[in-house]
């Protein structure tokens, strides 16, 4: 073999072993990007799908309290609802009709998430509170065909967004605006008085946004409670 060939041999070479180091670089950076990645969606989305708060001032100052358990009443900032093992789409119609009538805490069913909690007024005055429903984040537009229903001491409203059409879905009142479903106004709420709250979350299966392309979708909503309401 003269010279020529043999520089030749050892340039190829030197090539092709730079060419594999930047190939396992490359292949490496992109493991942990995706190893990353899902510890950043696991987070999120492992997590329950539905959380709610508390103002501090809304307790320190007025005695306000929320608890899932009558038996447990002590000051808690936040609650969590435990997610469904499942969420296949469904019909309102297949919804239990004593859905809100749990003691409290996660009584979801299949494919809905069902969660009941409570707004008590410990203190010694009469006060005020505030309810915001947010949808805080959403992956494949899911919300497009969910429904979020808020049940109040008996009474329920159906949230939905507003259809491809921009007109209201059937039988449910529209999101007030875009990642915000409803904000309520309490006023007069005694010492002493108790409001029952349950939420109910399905994928509405007769919305026509209910197709393939959500398929994987996920969604997180959250209430918050507070002394004072800000526009968003």
């Amino acid at each position: 073999m003269d010279d020529k060939r043999i520089t030749s041999t050892i340039k190829r070479y030197k090539h092709q072993k730079k060419t594999n180091k930047i190939v396992k670089v490359l292949l490496l950076s992109i493991f942990f990007m995706l190893i990353l990645l899902y510890f950043v969606f696991g987070i999120i989305y492992n997590n329950e799908s539905f959380c709610i708060s508390l103002d501090s001032n809304l307790y320190y100052e007025q005695g306000v309290i929320i608890y899932d358990d009558p038996n447990y009443k002590v000051y808690r900032s936040e609650l969590y609802a435990k997610s469904p093992e499942s969420f296949d789409n469904i019909s309102y119609k297949w919804l239990p009709e004593d859905i809100d009538e749990s003691n409290g805490g996660s009584h979801n069913g299949k494919n809905y998430l069902a969660y009941t909690f409570f707004v008590e007024n410990t203190g010694s005055q009469v006060v005020d509170y505030y309810s915001e429903l947010l949808v805080d984040d959403v992956i494949k537009n899911v919300d497009e065909a969910v429904r979020i229903r808020v049940y109040k001491n008996s009474e329920f409203v159906t949230y939905a967004k507003l259809s491809a059409k921009n007109t209201p879905e059937k039988e449910t009142t529209p999101f007030a605006k875009d990642g915000v479903i409803t904000v309520d106004h309490k006023t007069d709420f005694k010492p002493g008085d108790i409001d029952k709250y349950t939420i109910v979350l399905w994928i509405e299966g007769s919305d026509p946004e209910c197709n393939d392309n959500i398929l994987g979708g996920e969604i997180k909503i959250s209430m918050n409670f507070v002394s004072e309401h800000t526009e968003i």
